[in-house]
């Protein structure tokens, strides 16, 4: 077990060393509360690096998961208890997250619904943008509800982000 970086998070895993050399911890538990997206946010750093994702591929994994995480506490939870669980997986130039968590079923693919971009900023409805910015930011993503826990994985591959 590493050191944690929020008070309540737990890593599973081999810990990296004191320098943040290493392997990058496969697990990450922590209270569903915006205080843990600090820690989330490290962790999804640490198997960027061990992929070897380049700067911008990193980001867009970061951005996604963080916007995901945020969703979870802000909407699935709606500041009640609970706690995230966040796996990773490093490959050759592949990064991979997994989010858990127990609060009610959301489907981000379903429930996002895509800009308003013919109208201006204030005309547009509150909401959504962010999903839509995360789900479009990755190489691959999928939802499943399984045993009344919601999971979302989130795959970025390195190098630039291919056209679609």
């Amino acid at each position: 077990m590493g050191a944690s970086p929020h008070r309540g998070a737990r890593l599973s895993g081999p810990a990296a060393g004191p320098s943040g050399a290493g392997p990058a911890p496969t697990e990450l538990h922590v209270p569903a509360d915006l205080g843990s997206l600090t820690a989330i946010a490290h962790f999804v750093r640490g198997v960027a690096v061990a992929a070897g994702l380049d700067r911008g591929a990193a980001y867009r994994l970061r951005l996604a998961v963080d916007e995901l995480a945020t969703n979870i506490v802000t909407h699935g939870y709606r500041g009640g208890e609970g706690r995230i669980t966040v796996r990773g997986r490093a490959g050759a130039g592949r990064a991979r997250i997994v989010l858990e968590d127990g609060a009610p079923e959301f489907d981000p693919v379903a429930g996002r619904l895509p800009p308003a971009t013919d109208l201006p900023p204030e005309r547009r409805r509150i909401g959504g943008l962010g999903i839509h910015l995360a789900l479009t930011s990755v190489d691959e993503f999928r939802y499943v509800r399984r045993e009344g826990r919601n999971i979302s994985t989130l795959t970025v591959l390195a190098g630039p982000r291919p056209r679609r």
